[in-house]
């Protein structure tokens, strides 16, 4: 055997070394209570857009309001998702997500007493800080008190928590809002957060509170502030640049945000180069096959979120549906969406790789189809919108599954981290954006729209799903750009990995050993994972 081959042995038998758990009793409970914290952060994202229309209302908010009332939540959790799994090393997984449960039960009640829009903003922002410290904790909680089969099941449990969750926050919001709880309305999809916040904390006080952090590891705070000014400056004139008019102030901050991004950049680069901790390691993106798969995910990820904020928009406010059906309506898509990943797993690699341009087509095909069929008066077709999302659904699960699995494959073990991290941050970025460009698109047709012949909302919405489905189909062009060429081995382009003239010197376990470790770190890295899309 080369002394090349053996290197590689070494490193991985050092991949992941064994880590027991830190306990064995109660671990049943621990469970529940980290993927309740899971579930309420996962249910929050989706809830809160069936409500929208019901806050328009109450609230008396402008389109732009409107937006923020989603965007803020989202902009937050993306800014702070990484800081949020940092902090959770430094200060200890356990205890952060505890504050994290604590703040995020805070902000909710702060949302359902808001008096105005400004204050249900602020809690919004609130709320979505609060997730990005709670939600990078769940994964690594599950690795660091299970083992073997347990941990296994945990992790099952985990994916199961994530899709049930988004299906019943859909179809939970919707009853809440007209059930009209103690003449709470619109306030009791926030306040249902308050007594499962209490719960989840006393339940998990004890075994979750003890655990301490490894210290100091780097914390890139000019980092967190570059990045969180230049989003501000790029969502915040989007996203009100309709109410003030287009002025100058908007296009000042958009400007404003190139020379943001570059200091930003700068600063990522000189801390990598200092041997420091970035806050995102932009190294990998170097990669084409990186670069255009995170592109096109987050090309689809932002037709996603677009789609559950204008979708119960155009059915409650244009179509005059019942918020309960504005929150079914999307249950076919999130279903679909579970069904691609089991079906993927059976597909030969080399062909399941171009899963995720299939995906994005299946997806363009899904949008461009709801488009004519609400502009061609069909509108009133329940049935055909609840396939064609299904269909969209399908689409979405069959891009993230598939890039999920092309990414972690062209990249280092050693770098699987950084991946999670940017992949995570990017589907955010990119879900705050969409929300904020394509609903101000949504309000701008809704209100120009002066045919009799189609209504304004389903001018607007038949508009806005045209949009989106050309935009999945730029996703669908980046996500060819990625797998155009066979994928390199990511041993080839580092010494850590394996390389493909020294990887069948190793056993099946030793091989295997290392899949898995690449898996395990792309999806709980320190950042949340599926999460993002369900």
């Amino acid at each position: 055997m080369t002394n090349e081959a053996s290197q590689q042995r070494q490193h991985v038998q050092h991949v992941q070394p064994p880590q027991p758990p830190q306990q064995t009793r109660g671990t049943g409970l621990l469970l529940a209570v980290l993927l309740g914290g899971q579930a309420m952060a996962n249910v929050d994202i989706a809830i809160v857009n069936v409500a929208v229309p019901s806050i328009e209302r109450s609230l008396h908010t402008t389109g732009g309001q409107t937006t923020a009332v989603v965007a803020g939540y989202t902009l937050a959790y993306a800014i702070l998702l990484s800081t949020g799994a940092r902090l959770g090393g430094m200060l200890g997984h356990g205890r952060v997500f505890l504050w994290g449960v604590g703040a995020f039960t805070a902000a909710s009640l702060a949302c359902g007493a808001a008096s105005g829009p400004a204050s249900l903003i602020l809690a919004r922002i609130g709320q979505g800080a609060a997730a990005a410290f709670m939600v990078p904790q769940v994964l690594v909680g599950i690795h660091n008190h299970f083992e073997g089969q347990k941990r296994a099941r945990a992790i099952g449990y985990y994916a199961v928590a994530l899709s049930a969750s988004a299906a019943f926050g859909q179809a939970m919001s919707g009853f809440l809002i007209a059930a009209n709880v103690f003449g709470s309305g619109w306030r009791s999809v926030f306040l249902v957060n308050v007594p499962i916040g209490i719960l989840l904390i006393a339940a998990g006080a004890r075994r979750l509170g003890a655990e301490r952090g490894h210290g100091a590891q780097g914390f890139d705070g000019w980092g967190v502030l570059t990045f969180s000014v230049a989003m501000a400056l790029v969502v915040a004139p989007v996203v009100f640049g309709r109410d003030m008019g287009w002025g100058p102030t908007t296009w000042i901050c958009l400007g404003a945000s190139v020379p943001a991004f570059g200091a930003f950049i700068a600063i990522e680069r000189g801390v990598s180069v200092r041997g420091g901790r970035p806050l995102l390691d932009l190294g990998i993106v170097a990669r084409p096959e990186v670069a255009f798969g995170l592109l096109s995910q987050a090309a689809v990820t932002a037709t996603y979120f677009s789609l559950l904020f204008v979708l119960a928009l155009y059915l409650q406010r244009g179509l005059g549906k019942a918020p309960e059906y504005s929150g079914l309506a999307l249950v076919p898509w999130v279903l679909a969406f579970g069904v691609a990943g089991p079906v993927l797993s059976r597909i030969p690699r080399r062909v399941g790789r171009f899963s995720p341009v299939v995906g994005c087509l299946l997806l363009t095909m899904a949008f461009a189809s709801i488009s004519w069929s609400t502009r061609s008066e069909r509108a009133g077709d329940d049935l055909r919108l609840l396939a064609l999302l299904g269909l969209g659904g399908l689409g979405l699960g069959t891009t993230f599954s598939g890039q999920i699995a092309n990414l972690t494959a062209a990249v280092p073990v050693g770098n699987a981290s950084d991946l999670s991290g940017l992949f995570n941050t990017m589907a955010q970025v990119a879900a705050c954006v969409g929300v904020a460009v394509f609903g101000t698109l949504y309000f701008t047709v809704e209100t120009r729209a002066t045919t009799s012949a189609i209504p304004s909302a389903s001018s607007a919405f038949s508009t806005v799903a045209a949009s989106l489905a050309a935009m999945a189909m730029l996703g669908a062009i980046a996500a060819y750009l990625s797998v155009r060429r066979p994928m390199e081995s990511a041993g080839d382009r580092s010494p850590s990995a394996f390389n493909p003239d020294t990887h069948d010197n190793l056993t099946r376990d030793e091989r295997k050993r290392a899949s898995d470790e690449r898996s395990r770190k792309a999806i709980g890295g320190g950042v949340g994972g599926a999460d993002s899309q369900t």
